[in-house]
């Protein structure tokens, strides 16, 4: 399958590559374009966005002889600036200069994972393991991006899924993982994510991360007095365990300096925070125009969100409602029945609308004090 390639010479600090078949190339530095100067007056104090975004189950690829390739094979046809959308990603039409679609790349370590256990390895390229294996992860590119902006907003990351929390090892609920491999639980509640954004905590909230801090400061003493009884594997043990109580004890930290801060005055009337993903299309366009309204207030720099748990299992399964079908994962393995690759490049481009949708109020919102807009910075 040919890649499809996009270049705009006027955003060469967002996308510094060449892309010819199973290459990506990264171009060189031009003093003439004064590519340094560029990015050193008009880069200096604008916001650098991260958004990482994940749907299980693969895409539509029928083949080339299939009377369904033309429509709803998910590929763009051609190359370049030559090139067409399918009605699968039709939706994007209009983002055409602002989208580049890549294809033949891999995770090269998680060629030998099941198919239905890669939004585990999406952002972090791991070798899981599979079966019986030793599940082992790495740090995921959103957080470790995070690494480097978080220390500039309220919130280091922002974590999200539709089926909440952190799921299984190789059955994963977020994309989001910690230095350690570990699965950083994902919120999948409009209500509580837009409180967590906007919502001033309660006049306790000083004293309340008082008594965290002690409590933090007890249990690291009592745990340090411990290793010493333990053997040389359990204190390994206790040492992951320890480097998550030191990251709790960073983010209280961080909540302290962040106490007297004002909070951002966003309206939330115009938002149903109570929907769920029984209504999808609601619950995904509340879902993105949170992260949308965190970017835009500055409140975090990265933010991950997985749409669909692997294999069919969990509410994101019934996502499918939104274009008539009652689970989503049926619809990758029904595609040699009759009508089979229009469902499923259906539901795809139901996803693409609302991809689309999120993009567009980026590309529509002024970067606040900067210029350009807040795609231009994500």
């Amino acid at each position: 399958m040919n890649p499809v390639s996009k270049l705009k010479i006027t955003t060469l600090d967002r996308r510094r590559f060449l892309c010819g078949t199973g290459w990506a190339l990264a171009l060189p530095l031009f003093e003439s374009l004064s590519l340094s100067k560029v990015l050193a007056s008009k880069e200096k104090n604008t916001p650098k966005r991260l958004g990482c975004f994940y749907f299980p189950d693969g895409v539509p690829m029928p083949l080339p002889e299939d009377p369904a390739y033309k429509d709803w094979a998910w590929f763009p046809r051609g190359n370049g600036n030559d090139f067409e959308f399918t009605r699968t990603m039709e939706p994007l039409q209009d983002l055409k200069n602002e989208i580049t679609v890549l294809s033949g790349l891999s995770h090269p370590a998680g060629r030998n994972v099941h198919g239905h256990n890669n939004a585990d390895q999406f952002l972090t390229a791991a070798a899981t393991g599979s079966g019986d294996m030793t599940y082992n992860n790495s740090i995921s590119l959103d957080q470790l991006y995070a690494q480097h902006v978080g220390d500039q907003t309220r919130f280091a990351s922002l974590v999200m899924s539709t089926d909440g929390g952190a799921g299984t090892a190789r059955g994963a609920h977020t994309i989001s993982f910690n230095r350690q491999g570990r699965a950083i639980p994902a919120e999948n509640r409009p209500k509580q994510i837009f409180d967590m954004l906007f919502v001033k905590s309660d006049a306790n909230a000083a004293r309340q991360l008082a008594h965290s801090k002690s409590a933090l400061d007890d249990l690291l003493t009592d745990t340090r007095r411990l290793k010493k009884r333990l053997s040389s594997y359990d204190q390994d043990s206790l040492d992951e365990y320890l480097q998550s109580v030191r990251e709790a004890e960073i983010r209280v930290q961080k909540a302290k300096k962040w106490l007297d801060t004002p909070l951002p005055k966003v309206d939330g009337e115009k938002l149903n925070l109570e929907t769920t993903p029984d209504e999808p299309r609601l619950y995904l366009q509340t879902m993105f125009e949170l992260i949308y309204l965190a970017f835009k207030t500055d409140s975090t720099r990265v933010a991950s969100y997985q749409i669909g748990r692997e294999n069919g299992v969990g509410i994101s399964d019934r996502l499918a409602k939104a274009v008539g079908f009652s689970a989503a994962h049926q619809l990758s393995h029904d595609t040699k029945q009759q009508g089979g690759w229009k469902n499923f490049g259906t539901y795809c481009r139901f996803l693409h609308e609302e991809y689309a949708r999120f993009i567009q109020r980026l590309g529509q919102t002024p970067e606040p004090g900067g210029d350009g807009s807040l795609l231009d910075n994500t």
